[in-house]
């Protein structure tokens, strides 16, 4: 049984908008074909969405360009070691974008690969042609499948090396296009997709699209209420939800729920809301905060000690303080944690009728200070991305956003800087490593090869923010930076140095 935690988030997505709209919408029922869906996914639009929002995928999109189902069938398909490995991909992207012609050497060969250009992309078609260009029994390419399946042991499949090529010369076809072909099935050997198996992830994949298109709040919600899952962090989410129109509220205990919840909308507003959910804070306990908000009275909690009557208990307390999610009972996280650390009822049973009383009004905390405990309390923000509080530091002078990247000149030299956000090195791509840089308007891609790694070994392994000198590559919407010199900043994310320059 394959667990697919995106099940949960579209059982959420289609929830919402069935309750929200008094509809009773289903996967089966969501419009099929939706030209706008195609648009999005071919701009890479696909942060969160079902196969298609890792790195990879997100390159392979604007340049294959998929405008049906089958299309998006073959995208997922396609980004995989097997065609990878066999050198598939490229001459399918030439073939599709009329670069190269489409070419059979006998209408059996034809027939198996036609809806693929006829460059072998799924496992069946490596099947149907041992058995149409090689003579293979059903039997003995089914031995062949199971040898496909066994990825990355291709001793199982130069067995049948001799038989394959023999066979199709036998049959007329040439020498070149036999040890082509067998240069693919091993590439399956290193992992691919049966067609049926990438056709249903490609519905899911469709459907969380076109939750993202056109129910962005509610493709947000249902993806926060089901983490962890999928590559990215609750903190990357947000912010790609708010570079799309999306706004959240900050998590506060009398306006809360435990999960996300999608705010009805104001009559006069187009903007679609979204206030965090308590399950954001670290260091709380669910079964706890759940009761609690069972007993939350209709006007809120007025005070700390009535959320210790509710049954939470001092660590629930303080994390929420840190959180800052006591403003409507405490004031600003200083004050409230002030307040949440004052004698509690079981320390002290005397004072247990004495309401929550401060001692002093505590100063507000700076903006930098606030961000700093919003990552350290719900590991994200709601405030202004900390590379907008340094980008007018003398260390980031003349790097570029990740959002101009675009409008740069291909083969540019420029500088950037952003948190790492992921390191991949994959098993595809021998002496490469893909960073993936954070900023206030995107993410960045950045190539960093082997020697380049070497030479700034130990930034290129412990930076958390990141500098980076390099060339700018653009091909078919496709952004990279390949790294030349790279800097560990990390030292400008201390809060002292972030206070210091409070800048505005």
């Amino acid at each position: 049984v394959l667990a697919l935690g995106m099940l949960t988030a579209l059982r959420k997505m289609l929830a919402l908008i069935n309750s929200r709209y008094d509809q009773q919408l289903t996967i089966a029922t969501i419009p099929q074909e939706d030209s706008r869906v195609y648009q999005q996914l071919q701009t890479a639009y696909s942060m969160g969405i079902f196969q298609i929002e890792s790195r990879a995928q997100m390159n392979m999109l604007p340049r294959l360009k998929p405008r049906t189902f089958y299309d998006l069938v073959i995208q997922i398909a396609i980004v995989r070691p097997g065609p990878i490995q066999g050198d598939m991909v490229h001459p399918f992207l030439r073939r599709r974008a009329g670069l190269e012609a489409v070419d059979y050497p006998s209408d059996e060969v034809k027939s198996v690969l036609e809806r693929t250009l006829g460059v072998p992309i799924f496992q069946e078609q490596v099947i149907k042609l041992a058995m149409v260009a090689a003579g293979f029994s059903g039997g003995e390419a089914d031995q062949l499948r199971r040898a496909m399946a066994s990825w990355g042991q291709n001793g199982h499949l130069t067995r049948f090396e001799d038989k394959l090529i023999n066979g199709m010369l036998a049959r007329g076809y040439k020498q070149e296009f036999a040890e082509r072909l067998f240069k693919q099935i091993c590439g399956f050997g290193q992992y691919g997709f049966p067609e049926s198996h990438s056709a249903s992830f490609a519905n899911l994949a469709y459907v969380s699209s076109w939750f993202k298109t056109y129910h962005p709040a509610a493709f947000y919600v249902g993806l926060l209420n089901s983490l962890p899952m999928g590559f990215y962090s609750a903190s990357q989410l947000v912010q790609d939800a708010q570079r799309h129109g999306v706004e959240f509220l900050s998590a506060d205990i009398n306006l809360s729920h435990w999960d996300y919840h999608w705010l009805p909308k104001e009559d006069t507003s187009s903007v679609e809301t979204v206030r965090m959910g308590l399950r954001q804070i670290q260091g709380v306990s669910e079964t706890r905060i759940i009761q609690a908000l069972n007993e939350r009275p209709e006007s809120g909690f007025a005070s700390i000690h009535e959320l210790r009557q509710s049954g939470l208990r001092d660590s629930d307390i303080s994390a929420l303080a840190r959180a800052d999610a006591l403003q409507s009972i405490a004031g600003h996280r200083h004050q409230a944690h002030w307040q949440s650390i004052s004698i509690s009822d079981q320390q002290m049973p005397l004072f247990a009728h004495v309401k929550d009383q401060p001692a002093r009004e505590l100063p507000a905390p700076h903006e930098s200070e606030n961000i700093k405990a919003d990552y350290e309390s719900t590991g994200l923000t709601l405030g202004r991305h900390p590379l907008a509080l340094l980008r007018n530091s003398p260390e980031l002078k003349n790097c570029v956003m990740a959002k101009d990247l675009i409008t740069c000149r291909s083969g540019q030299v420029l500088t950037l800087a952003g948190l790492v956000t992921c390191r991949q090195r994959p098993g595809t791509r021998s002496g490469v490593t893909f960073l993936t840089l954070e900023d206030e308007s995107g993410n960045s891609n950045v190539v960093v090869w082997a020697h380049t790694a070497r030479q700034f070994r130990q930034c290129f392994l412990t930076s958390n923010l990141l500098w980076v000198k390099g060339i700018v590559e653009i091909h078919e919407g496709v952004v990279h930076v390949i790294a030349g010199r790279l800097k560990d900043l990390s030292s400008l994310l201390s809060f002292s140095r972030l206070e210091s320059r409070r800048f505005h």
